[in-house]
């Protein structure tokens, strides 16, 4: 099963402290908009992102058809059918993905430990 590009998502206090602070450690922004709270980091093949006051915890993220540079997959598994292997594993979900549309659309599931796992496909 693969689930897309892998991050980590930060949930930051101050989204432009946590920027100056990555940068120290040799990140530099790949996207999103720090004036909306929100920014893509990247240090060679590792990606973080900061978020401001959009969730309570850290979590692990997965992007469908992105690949580590946030471009476009030729081909890949569709968040539906993600979430469909899944239910059939028992999986439980915290949010789920809406079966009847296609495109955009995201799921949430935990981990044994409560480590929030967010995937999230954005075509």
């Amino acid at each position: 099963m693969n689930l897309g590009a892998f991050s980590v998502s930060l949930s930051v206090k101050d989204i432009e402290a946590s920027k100056n602070f990555y940068e120290k450690l040799g990140f530099q922004s790949l996207g999103g908009d720090i004036s909306h709270n929100w920014l893509i980091m990247k240090n060679g093949s590792t990606v973080i992102g900061l978020f401001q006051g959009m969730f309570e915890k850290n979590m692990l993220t997965f992007n469908p058809g992105w690949d580590e540079n946030a471009e476009n997959l030729e081909s890949f598994t569709d968040i539906r059918a993600l979430q469909n292997t899944l239910k059939e594993n028992d999986v439980k979900f915290l949010s789920e993905a809406d079966d009847s549309t296609e495109g955009p659309a995201s799921f949430t599931i935990e981990d044994p430990d409560g480590n929030p796992i967010l995937v999230d496909q954005h075509r």
